[in-house]
């Protein structure tokens, strides 16, 4: 049977030496997820999540900075 997200998130943390995302860091990238798949391709979405990790910006960071490229500013919480 196929794992739930909070199954397969553990899963996966614990199979690279990280922690999973806290609630609220699950909730900022989700949401960049669908700010970089609106202002671009769906594609893009897992991909900038991706570049996050890479660069190591918090989620906080990181969807400022896809607000700021999207053009969505702070308006949107966060």
């Amino acid at each position: 049977m196929a794992q739930n997200m909070q199954e397969w998130l553990a899963g996966f943390a614990a199979e690279i030496g990280v922690t999973p995302p806290a609630q609220e860091e699950l909730d900022m990238l989700l949401e960049l997820a669908g700010v970089a798949a609106r202002a671009s391709e769906r594609p893009a979405a897992p991909l900038t999540c991706w570049l996050v990790g890479r660069a190591g910006l918090s989620p906080r960071d990181a969807l400022a900075a896809g607000r700021r490229l999207a053009g969505e500013g702070e308006a949107n919480g966060g």
